[in-house]
């Protein structure tokens, strides 16, 4: 039987460093993909990641487990990106282009369905692209949001926990952004 989150945080703490490595492996890939969605940035989104986990070995005697792990580890997360997003506003730094951040996101895996032949992969190959330009181009409060839920499937409650929000901001963020998005693609999907 694995280990929850918290039995591993508290054997970490008693000296296990296998426990943190295990925390590691179950959250890296969720964790940059989350920070790449937001920043647009795979490559600077892998440190990122890895800033996370370094603020969590730091921090994790005051890590309270009256809280889920995942939710704390998505906020020093969502804190990154977010203090990343700043920066870049102060600096005058626009996101790269879509050339340049096509295909930043790495999923952990993908399903290809070859059965509808190499035509049919490319459009969903581009409808893809197309998507998560337009998540990214979403403004911060709404794409964090469209992020946890949409993507890495959290929960209502852990996201307004993540975000310091009400569950009812979130569902109204979500909503928003579901409406900029419907509206941003629009023009692709009467194409089709």
């Amino acid at each position: 039987m694995q280990a929850n989150d918290n039995e591993l945080v508290q054997r970490f703490l008693s000296g296990d460093e296998d426990a943190f490595l295990q925390l590691v492996e179950k959250y890296k890939h969720p964790i940059t993909n989350f920070i790449a969605m937001m920043i647009g940035d795979y490559d600077l989104a892998v440190d990122l990641s890895q800033d996370t986990f370094l603020r969590v070995y730091r921090n994790i005697g005051s890590y309270k487990s009256t809280f889920q792990f995942s939710t704390w580890i998505y906020k020093i997360a969502s804190n990154l990106a977010i203090d990343e997003l700043r920066w870049r506003k102060r600096r005058g730094i626009k996101r790269r282009s879509s050339a340049e951040t096509e295909d930043e996101v790495k999923p952990d895996h993908v399903v290809v369905d070859t059965s509808r032949g190499p035509e049919a992969s490319s459009i969903d190959s581009q409808y893809r692209k197309l998507l998560n330009e337009a998540i990214r181009s979403l403004p911060s409060r709404y794409r964090s949001v469209f992020v946890m839920k949409e993507i890495e499937e959290l929960e209502y409650e852990r996201i307004a926990e993540v975000l310091n929000c009400s569950v009812g901001t979130v569902k109204s963020r979500l909503h928003r952004a579901k409406k900029l998005l419907k509206k941003k693609l629009a023009p692709y999907w009467r194409a089709v």
